[in-house]
């Protein structure tokens, strides 16, 4: 069904336009100041007091996590991961997970998330309930196995890899993807780094790994290997496939020249490595670098939301102070962090991040009738000083409307919110 979003303002490359947006066949296909002919049955949306933005996107989080939400808070990396996080994974079930995933997909649909880029386990529910809720999804499996003779396809975890792309990847036109993903240089060892690098280069796949997230990860690994975790990488061939490298707190010089020759993607989770005390991730220098920095908000356990539009705001407040410039990180150059650069990082740069004719009608509709947008000298600077999750009242994948007004138009949020309180988290505590 056609839709026409009426007198509304629109954040487009080129700067705002009030007027008209047209979605037919679930792309962008008309932007302009006046009325366009061929949209009289369409559905006509009321833009006054509203503004459209691209969809955001989340590049790097682990959404059944909602589960651990509070759990484990005010600990330092090490111990929240190896005392709290990992014995209460193991306690999870396909259930649990989907009911995590169901009220992690709503959070991130009612704050504006479109897409997101996930690495966790049973990720046949994660993807169902992706393929169920409308939103794109960029999935892998997480595989932690210690074993230098392991072969790929041998052992659980990389068969469930397998599992997962032939049955999985390229579902409904592309919005559902596998990626491939390596954990940690810490939890995996040189026989998975070659089989799943190779994997992933083979099959055009995105590889996903967590790097230098703390510094004793970044130092551990230099000791181990003589390499810091991006060059034990990239001397293993996994940065040989397109990369999203969460976290790089502690990367140097050296490993932002091997990041910028191989086209990796530093995904940014400010506000995760601030409230586990990891600490700052050299945004500014990367993006001089020519890096391609996008956003993720982790998983919730290690930030407690999947806010995008507080993950913006961080990002640009936070390396200001840390730089003593108020220009290292603008409010245009954030706003990119959490749209087109997140494009850019899960290849699909060619169909979302942006509005202009031909794109994914991936939109969200802000609500600027509330005090806390009053007055708007700037519609940029108040979407990322000022925006809020909870500003968002519409938010569309591909034309399909999935939240709307606080109602979830595909996810049954209230048996999610049953499961999770009457079974999830007994069997988990």
């Amino acid at each position: 069904m056609k839709s026409l979003f009426e007198n509304i303002k629109i954040l487009t490359p080129n700067g705002v336009i009030e007027g008209f947006l047209g979605v037919d066949g679930g792309k962008i296909a008309y932007i302009g100041e006046v009325a366009p002919a061929g949209y009289e049955s369409a559905r006509k949306i009321d833009g006054r007091r509203r503004a459209l933005i691209p969809g955001l996107i989340n590049t790097h989080t682990h959404v059944p996590m909602t589960l651990l939400r509070g759990y484990a808070d005010d600990y330092d990396l090490d111990t929240w991961l190896t005392r709290h996080i990992f014995p209460a994974e193991a306690k999870l079930d396909g259930k649990c997970v989907r009911a995590g995933t169901v009220l992690g997909i709503a959070e991130m649909l009612a704050g504006g998330t479109t897409s997101f880029s996930d690495s966790y386990y049973f990720c046949d529910e994660i993807a169902s309930v992706a393929e169920i809720s409308g939103i794109k999804a960029s999935i892998s499996r997480t595989v932690i196995n210690f074993d230098n003779e392991v072969k790929f396809g041998e052992c659980d975890g990389t068969r469930e890899v397998l599992d997962l792309f032939n049955n999985w990847h390229g579902r409904d036109n592309g919005r559902i993807r596998i990626d491939a993903i390596i954990h940690a240089e810490y939890t995996t060892s040189e026989s998975l780094w070659r089989s799943l690098g190779s994997f992933a280069k083979e099959n055009g796949l995105i590889m996903q790994i967590h790097v230098s997230e703390s510094e004793r990860e970044h130092k551990g690994c230099i000791e181990k290997y003589g390499k810091t975790p991006i060059a034990l990488f990239e001397h293993y061939g996994v940065l040989d496939a397109k990369t999203i490298a969460a976290h790089c707190v502690w990367i140097d010089d050296e490993d932002m020249a091997i990041m910028r020759k191989k086209g990796v993607t530093l995904a940014h989770n400010p506000v995760s490595n601030l409230k586990l005390a990891s600490g700052i991730a050299p945004i500014p220098k990367a993006i001089e670098q020519g890096i391609n920095v996008s956003l993720g908000t982790d998983g919730v356990a290690s930030n407690n939301s999947h806010d995008m539009f507080e993950e913006m705001k961080l990002a640009a407040i936070l390396h200001k102070g840390r730089n003593y410039n108020p220009c290292a990180v603008n409010a245009e150059t954030a706003f990119n962090l959490a749209t087109v650069n997140g494009a850019i990082a899960q290849g699909r740069e060619n169909e979302c991040g942006k509005i202009a004719v031909g794109m994914d009608a991936d939109l969200v509709m802000l609500d600027l009738d509330r005090p806390h947008f009053m007055p708007c000298h700037n519609l940029l600077s108040n979407i990322v000083y000022s925006a809020r999750g909870s500003d968002v009242c519409m938010t569309m994948v591909r034309g399909k409307v999935l939240y709307e007004n606080g109602e979830f138009k595909t996810l049954d949020v209230e048996r999610a919110l049953f499961d999770v309180e009457n079974y999830a988290i007994s069997r988990m505590f």
